[in-house]
């Protein structure tokens, strides 16, 4: 940029000082070593602003702010790992490092290497926002609950294999009903706890369990007791909506009885304690044992008195049958009595065959059989010989009969025969359209008539003769003076319009109308009295 001016030009040698000279790299140098000296070891209270979760690198870069001021803030990843809490957008927090300036951008920053939460107050304040805002999306929800097996067949546990709870809930869960047990092992406090546990929760639930492994039938997420920041861990968004998604039921058994975490109300059941997760779990062996056997005990009894009953009821209906020879007997005499019959019958029926025989064998002699059979075959010559002229005369006469009916169906008649129906469709139309009229005029008068009548019956006409009808409020007519209840609000309907009035207690039999006089009030236009 060039800068024009009308004094006379002055040289630089003219306006020389003693002031030195720097380079920008040297004034960023000893602007950073000051910054550097007089910060080396401060702590910030401020709200953390920008956060996006550690970079590719293990750095993470955001900003602390408050009301009125921003600083830029890193943490190198070395001191990432040794947070015990996992930093989150809004929270306030206190940071312990160093001020520092970045001289490619000439800004400063400060260096975290220990941070922690600005108080148990402001986590809880940010656990109360998760928790409303998990829940507005229907995250813990009764109906998403799930019912546990009352036999599971494999546990899948979400724990630190080396503390002490896993061997509580071997141990519980041995004495109980030993199955098999799967341990996930996950960090149970820092930073990186949320995200091994939902890691967890959703591997239990991939379809790698059930190809390769047994898939879990519950789901045991514990930890021993601790404090807000030991437990945050278990508040983190991922593992609450790991267990909400779960397919399979998860209980909680986070802390102690009066420790609650975000997990709590996302599982499907809550424990007050690891060791009371594994008595949920799975049932006592030798309870169950005890109660099959009574239970077969009273199925055996159950049983026995059943056969019993079922003996003593069959006893009954035996003694109620009948015996085999009074069922047999009435079968008996008729087959005695059938086969007694039999052998007459069958001499009866000889001698009947034989005579019938006799008669038709004297029909069927040798000369009587051949004379028929000549006198067949005769009129089978004779139908021979007649049947070629026959079958010449039938078709003679049906050569006939065709040229017949083609001389009738020749052109000129057919052309006749269609002007002839033309002719009578068009007079069957006009007669149609005639008929049509006069039933439409029919109609018409019929309908002028119906409506006079309708019109010399109808109440209007009485109406106009001077009369009046009278309607209770629910705009039925009044048949009766002594139907009308005092104060009741009636309508008094005349030809010209209606008028509003209000039954007294007086002279009910002889009851009269006073109309009155307009006013300024719209609503009183039109209101009587009947008095």
């Amino acid at each position: 940029m060039s800068f024009f001016s009308d004094s006379p030009a002055h040289s630089t040698e003219n306006t020389a000082s003693n002031v030195a000279e720097y380079s920008v790299s040297e004034i960023s140098g000893a602007l950073k070593r000051t910054v550097e000296d007089t910060f080396s070891h401060v702590r910030v209270r401020g709200e953390i602003s920008g956060y996006r979760g550690p970079h590719s690198s293990g750095h993470a870069y955001f900003a602390l702010k408050d009301e009125r001021a921003r600083i830029e803030a890193v943490i190198w990843r070395g001191s990432m790992s040794r947070i015990k809490f996992r930093p989150e957008e809004g929270m306030e927090v206190i940071a312990t490092g160093k001020l520092t300036t970045y001289p490619g951008s000439s800004k400063y920053q400060i260096v975290i290497e220990q941070m922690e939460p600005a108080g148990a107050g402001a986590l809880m304040a940010l656990l109360e926002e998760r928790k409303q805002r998990l829940g507005r999306e229907g995250l813990f929800d009764a109906d998403r609950k799930q019912l546990l097996p009352f036999m599971p067949r494999t546990i899948g546990v979400v724990t630190s294999p080396t503390g002490a709870v896993i061997r509580d809930i071997i141990h519980r869960i041995t004495d109980r009903f030993p199955l098999h047990v799967l341990v996930w092992p996950v960090r149970v406090q820092g930073e990186t706890t949320g995200e091994e546990v939902s890691r967890a929760v959703n591997g239990f639930n991939s379809d790698y369990f059930g190809q390769h492994l047994p898939r879990p039938d519950v789901i045991i997420v514990a930890r021993g007791g601790g404090s807000l920041e030991d437990l945050w861990g278990f508040n983190d968004e991922s593992v609450v909506r790991a267990v909400a998604g779960s397919h399979i039921p998860v209980i909680s058994a986070v802390g102690h009885e009066t420790d609650w975490t975000l997990i709590d109300l996302a599982a499907d059941i809550r424990a007050p304690t690891p060791t009371g997760a594994a008595e949920m779990a799975v049932p006592v062996r030798a309870d169950l044992q005890a109660q099959i056997a009574s239970h077969g005990a009273r199925l055996s009894a159950a049983m026995t008195r059943l056969i019993d009953r079922r003996r003593e009821a069959y006893r009954g209906l035996q003694r109620a049958l009948p015996s085999t020879d009074q069922l047999l007997a009435l079968p008996r005499r008729r087959f005695d009595e059938a086969s007694s019959r039999l052998g007459r019958a069958l001499l009866t029926s000889t001698v009947q065959k034989r005579a019938r025989f006799d008669g038709l064998k004297r029909h069927l002699s040798p000369r009587l059989l051949n004379q028929q059979t000549r006198e067949r075959k005769l009129q089978l010559q004779q139908l021979n010989q007649r049947l070629p002229r026959g079958l010449a005369l039938k078709a003679r006469h049906s050569r006939n009969l065709l040229q017949q009916m083609s001389a009738r169906l020749n052109g000129d008649l057919i052309l006749r025969r269609s002007h002839q129906w033309t002719v009578n469709l068009a007079l069957l139309q006009r007669r149609g359209d005639q008929a049509m009229r006069h039933r439409l005029e029919k109609y018409h008068n019929r309908a002028q008539e119906l409506a006079r009548l309708m019109e010399t019956l109808s109440h209007t006409s009485v109406l106009k003769r001077g009369f009046a009808i009278v309607l209770n409020d629910q705009g039925l007519p009044v048949k009766a003076a002594a139907a009308v209840q005092s104060g009741e609000n009636l309508t008094l309907r005349f030809n010209d319009g209606d008028v509003f009035a209000i039954a007294t207690g007086e002279n009910l039999q002889a009851p009269a109308v006073k109309k009155k006089n307009k006013s300024s009030n719209p609503k009183t236009d039109n209101q009587g009295t009947l008095f």
